[in-house]
């Protein structure tokens, strides 16, 4: 059996990282990719490290053309084909609404809806051409939940949600399933700066507790396995339950 090979973009740490170790110890070729070089090369060495193959291509998702740039570099890099994305790169800017800076709202919205959309657009018409493929889209609480201070973020991943839905319409008949997952409260170097305010936000769910990023890269590494072969359109929360109260 032919090893699957898949693009995980903001894998040099938090979510993206456990997400890229994760796969790549389920066998799976792993496309490393971010802004940072010598962290993407850091966890390019620990997967292979353990035995598993794993590549480095930077790339900064700041517009369409990066997007398209890094379908080309990372279908190359993978021999050809690509058979899972993971959309996990984002910008988690907060903040009032009054003061919201036109080029803070503008990188938000390239880098967590028009680099996903032009990089599905680049990779996803291949996938269906070989009658398989599975992309996940990481959203976040926020996308459903509505959060004082994350507008422009929250506005952002519901979009991508909402492309979710599309793309698996879109390309389900050929065979490429598109889901998306959403995580509540994680401890990750982004939300660092939310000191205090993590804790309290995820007691406000059932289970009560902080995720870590191996949390959300098990229910990753679900949705492009096999055995999620029936799944695709969703959006998965992994949230501790916080959107049932």
């Amino acid at each position: 059996m032919s090893t699957k090979t898949a693009l995980i973009t903001g894998s040099t740490r938090g979510i993206g990282r456990a997400t890229a170790l994760k796969l790549a110890r389920n066998g799976i070729r792993v496309v490393v990719s971010g802004r940072d070089t010598q962290r993407g090369q850091e966890v390019v060495e620990q997967i292979r490290s353990e035995g598993n193959e794993a590549h480095f291509v930077r790339a900064d998702l700041r517009d369409a053309q990066s997007a398209v740039e890094l379908a080309a570099k990372a279908t190359e890099v993978a021999g050809g084909a690509l058979d899972i994305l993971v959309n996990n790169a984002a910008i988690g800017a907060g903040g009032p609404t009054a003061g919201t800076e036109e080029s803070t709202f503008d990188a938000v919205l390239a880098t967590n809806l028009k680099a996903p959309f032009y990089l599905v657009a680049n990779i996803a018409p291949a996938m269906a051409a070989r009658g398989s493929g599975a992309i996940v889209n990481v959203s976040t609480l926020a996308a459903e939940v509505a959060l004082p201070g994350l507008s422009v973020y929250g506005a952002s991943k519901a979009a991508l949600d909402l492309l979710t839905k599309s793309w698996a319409a879109e390309f389900g008949p050929a065979g490429v399933r598109v889901n998306s997952v959403s995580p509540g409260p994680t401890r990750t170097p982004g939300s660092e700066a939310l000191g205090e305010y993590l804790q309290l936000l995820a007691a406000q769910a059932p289970l009560g507790f902080v995720a870590n990023p191996e949390d959300i890269a098990a229910a990753i590494a679900f949705l492009v396995s096999d055995e999620a072969r029936f799944v695709t359109g969703t959006v998965l929360d992994v949230n501790g339950g916080r959107t049932i109260v």
